[in-house]
């Protein structure tokens, strides 16, 4: 995928579910993967040209794992001109030797969510952007409707009233394929994950299951996306048509 078709879904998102205000200071939720790398120059591009101003910042929570090396991303944004913010944490040590989690995924997601949060508070911005795709969308569904029993997925727009923060999702048109081919052409620094638990959670499972649903049945998961979209989730907000 090139740039200008990721700019596109980008900006589609953003004007589907007015995502952007003049003068927001977005601070970007960069873990080294491809999906927050590529969200870096979808923003940064967009902010070239999109109606309404705003600012953009990077913000990287660092769980405290030795072997996560931060000079690829740190060298990215330098490219891009984006300001980058560190949050040094014990996130891994608190997890896995502390409390010894078995099932640490939910809890870990809670812990660097609200670093991140926290540090937009500090340096002033209004917005969080998380890196979530379309892809990821559909197995929260999937994910909710196996484990839960009910029919969900996270909002493109979330306001977070005790932080005060909204919380967007830009890259909810880009599939996982697209992202995959834009780190590709693009040579994107990815960091490898260095988690234990990496490729072995329910997330996985869900994400191999639709995978092969949709090899069993092209097009599902375009037609999945589709009933999330017009599925009245609460919490979601009006989309522009």
């Amino acid at each position: 995928m090139k740039l200008q078709q990721l700019l596109s879904y980008t900006r589609k998102a953003v004007d589907d579910y007015k995502m952007i205000f003049p003068g927001d200071k977005i601070a970007i939720g960069v873990s080294g993967g491809k999906d927050s790398l590529a969200m870096l120059y979808a923003l940064k591009h967009l902010q070239q040209f999109y109606p309404h101003p705003f600012e953009v910042t990077a913000i990287t929570v660092h769980l405290g794992y030795e072997e996560f090396c931060l000079d690829k991303i740190q060298d990215l944004c330098k490219t891009l001109e984006i300001p980058l913010h560190i949050v040094n944490t014990d996130i891994a040590k608190i997890i896995f030797e502390d409390r010894k989690e078995q099932s640490p995924c939910s809890l870990c997601a809670k812990m660097r969510k609200g670093a991140l949060n926290q540090k937009a508070k500090e340096i002033g911005c209004n917005k969080v952007a998380y890196a979530h795709h379309k892809d990821d969308i559909i197995e929260t569904m999937l994910l909710s409707l196996i484990y839960e029993g009910r029919f969900y997925a996270f909002s493109p727009v979330t306001y977070l009233d005790r932080m005060d923060l909204t919380v967007i999702r830009p890259m909810m048109y880009v599939s996982e394929a697209d992202v995959i081919g834009f780190q590709n052409r693009y040579h994107l620094p990815v960091e490898k994950n260095p988690c234990s638990q990496d490729g072995f959670t329910r997330r996985e499972y869900v994400k191999n299951l639709l995978r092969t649903l949709n090899l069993e049945n092209p097009g599902v998961k375009n037609r999945m996306f589709t009933a999330i979209l017009n599925g009245n989730i609460p919490g979601w907000p009006e989309r522009r048509i």
